[in-house]
């Protein structure tokens, strides 16, 4: 199962596809903003080389993400890239992932109904995590029957997170699922449902 999303290139930049020179700035601020996010949670400081670090993953990550092969799409805030980093994941729902699942803590247990082309999922707002160290973040969930699809926004800055809702279902509500064309078909068709 591969991803596909039509995020505004207005306030997203993909990381996903990013080669090279092309989003490279980006990457690499995405990288350093996560990598702050773990140092703070497990009370560490930033130690020397870890700039070097952050570059180094931003080099492989691309290919990482294409050896996924359309499974993870990640986005950046255009703006601001340390801001906030979406990353949409497509897995498939293994016992073992539906037990993890059911077995989450009970502090993630607020959703909300969230209804898009995928199916009706849930949405996940936690502004304010439980330990103080922690970002907030959000998370859109769904369960295809087949593969669970996640949308989950990690953001740096608290004051802000609230702002950036609007923006992250908009994309969130542009997730499909990009299905392999059977012969006959041209890419230039448009499906709709029969509903």
């Amino acid at each position: 199962m591969r991803l596909t999303a039509d995020a505004d290139p207005q306030l997203w930049i993909p990381v996903t596809d990013s080669l090279g020179w092309k989003g490279r700035r980006h990457r690499k601020a995405a990288i350093r903003m996560l990598l702050g996010q773990v140092n703070a949670a497990v009370g560490a400081t930033e130690r020397p080389g870890s700039k070097f670090g952050a570059w180094a993953m931003s080099q492989a990550a691309p290919m990482l993400m294409k050896r996924a092969d359309g499974r993870v799409l990640v986005w950046t805030w255009k703006a601001e890239p340390e801001l906030v980093v979406a990353m949409a994941t497509a897995q498939v729902l293994t016992p073992d992932v539906r037990i993890a699942r059911a077995s989450m803590p009970m502090d993630y247990d607020d959703t909300e109904s969230f209804p898009t082309r995928l199916g009706v999922g849930e949405k996940l707002l936690v502004p304010m995590p439980p330990a103080p160290a922690s970002p907030p973040f959000a998370t859109y969930t769904w369960d295809t029957g087949t593969h669970l699809v996640t949308l989950t926004a990690v953001c740096s800055d608290k004051e802000r997170f609230g702002t950036l809702i609007g923006a992250l279902d908009d994309l969130a509500r542009s997730l499909r699922i990009a299905d392999d064309l059977t012969g006959g078909e041209s890419p230039d068709v448009l499906r709709l449902d029969p509903a």
